[in-house]
């Protein structure tokens, strides 16, 4: 029988629950929807179970009763074989695979879903554990359009789930993006922070003006954005000689207050092969082109 012909079937079963399996059953839970949890270890269900939730016996089980199973597994090799043994109730369902992995895996998990009858979706949970269920949490998903509209009241119980598009392998691409995102604007913040405490500024007075200053920063994300799709780099918010001029203020501070400049090495670093590249006089969005290049030349 197809999951959708039965009409006693959980909402939504989630396999693996570690800290972010915990999370996505709470939110399902907190949405309203029934939900079947699974794990190895049967001991991490019962919290869960005295939440409201079921415990099934098996993968098998949490399978043959769910419409929609969502996995948060360490990597694509434990969810094949983890979900080897219900590979043959898959038919019918939707699996939306939350694990950490690269392109290549989305693609072949994808093609191992589709032969056993599944639609297939891949995610990432780009707001780690802290905001799952509430709406400013982002879960990026791509595959199956349609497996995600027929599910999307369900998922956006997590929070702002968005569809990327049709390709499995969009997930992990803005997945790890995004990370590289995350990790180079904190590396800043850090560094920053790292340096007006060396002048004895309080870290939260800090804090609070860096945040207030974000909003500009993001401004300047989505307006060089467009510059490099047309490739086209006006001088409007500094050209690269101005802000090579502006780092090397950042690196010469730095080493004055004793602090460390790894993190101004590789801003100056893009700078000067973005000038070197002929680039000086162009708008700071060029420095993408030196990175792109990298890439080209590797």
């Amino acid at each position: 029988m197809s999951c959708d012909d039965n009409q006693a079937q959980a909402a939504v079963a989630v396999i693996g629950l570690g800290q972010m399996g915990t999370r996505l059953a709470q939110a399902f839970l907190a949405g309203g929807y029934s939900t079947t949890v699974w794990n190895r270890s049967p001991a991490k269900a019962e919290a869960l179970a005295a939440q409201g939730a079921t415990r099934a016996a098996t993968v098998n089980e949490a399978v043959a009763t769910s419409a929609l199973i969502v996995v948060s597994l360490p990597d694509y090799a434990t969810v094949r074989t983890v979900l080897g043994p219900a590979a043959g109730q898959l038919r019918g369902r939707t699996l939306v695979n939350l694990s950490s992995g690269t392109p290549q895996d989305a693609a072949e998990a994808a093609e191992w879903a589709a032969g056993h009858g599944a639609a297939y979706l891949d995610g990432a949970a780009m707001s780690g554990t802290r905001l799952v269920g509430r709406p400013e949490a982002l879960f990026v998903l791509s595959g199956s359009r349609s497996a995600f509209d027929r599910h999307e009241a369900v998922l956006r119980s997590l929070g702002n789930s968005v569809h990327l598009g049709g390709d499995p392998a969009l997930a992990p691409v803005y997945d790890t993006a995004l990370f590289g995102l995350a990790w180079g604007a904190l590396a800043g913040f850090y560094h920053s922070l790292a340096l007006v405490r060396s002048a004895g500024v309080d870290p939260a007075e800090f804090g609070a003006v860096a945040t207030a200053h974000m909003p500009f920063v993001t401004s300047l994300m989505a307006d060089h954005a467009r510059q490099a799709d047309k490739g086209v780099f006006p001088d409007d918010d500094g050209t690269v000689e101005v802000h090579r001029a502006a780092i090397e203020h950042l690196a010469d501070t730095s080493e004055t207050q004793g602090i460390g400049t790894q993190v101004p090495a590789l801003f100056r670093s893009l700078l000067q092969q973005a000038a070197d590249d002929g680039h000086g006089a162009s708008g700071i969005a060029s420095v993408i082109e030196a990175i792109a290049k990298g890439r080209r030349d590797a």
